[in-house]
């Protein structure tokens, strides 16, 4: 008799090929295939081919600007944009993201923060509305993202509450039978 775990296996990890180093920042999109490991700062978005094995990394020096659409996410730093991960997220515990996080599969550690929703599938491929994969709107996508991106409303009170309102008497605790 052959048993299976139905845990996920962990993928892989690519060759690191590409180093974006500490003190280094780049302004623009991110093409790449295998390995991207990112100490710098990175101003725009990152995106990489739907190979399974294909991986970034955000040190905890590390930080993005930008949605980020790969495969496998090692995080450890700041991101400020949303995450579509069509495999697996790893969030260290020095991991702050700002944004929304598509994933298959996630593993967080205790002191991660994610500052948006999580957000599982479970398709291998996060289907992404108006989104082609080369940055273009596809037909029928909707013509703004307005209200996607507005702040949220804060709503603050005048005075506390104080007690009940007006009008309405407070309900006298039931006394037990004999006390």
């Amino acid at each position: 008799m052959k048993f299976t775990s139905s845990k996920p296996s962990a993928p892989k990890t690519p060759k690191i090929a590409t180093v974006i180093g500490k003190g280094t920042e780049v302004n623009g999109d991110i093409k790449f295939i295998g390995g991207l490991h990112v100490d710098g700062k990175v101003h725009g978005n990152i995106n990489a081919d739907e190979d399974e094995n294909t991986a970034l990394t955000v040190s905890e020096l590390g930080k993005v600007e930008g949605d980020i659409r790969v495969p496998n996410v090692i995080l450890n730093g700041e991101v400020e944009g949303n995450v579509y991960a069509s495999q697996r997220v790893e969030l260290a515990p020095k991991a702050n993201v700002h944004g929304t996080v598509y994933y298959r599969f996630l593993e967080m550690a205790m002191g991660a923060v994610v500052n948006g929703q999580l957000i599982r599938s479970e398709e291998d491929r996060i289907r992404m509305l108006g989104y082609d994969g080369k940055g273009e709107k596809k037909p029928g996508a909707p013509a703004s993202t307005a209200a996607a991106s507005a702040p949220p409303i804060s709503i603050k009170s005048q005075e506390p509450l104080a007690g009940p309102p007006k009008g309405i008497k407070p309900v006298s605790p039931i006394k037990p039978e004999g006390s």
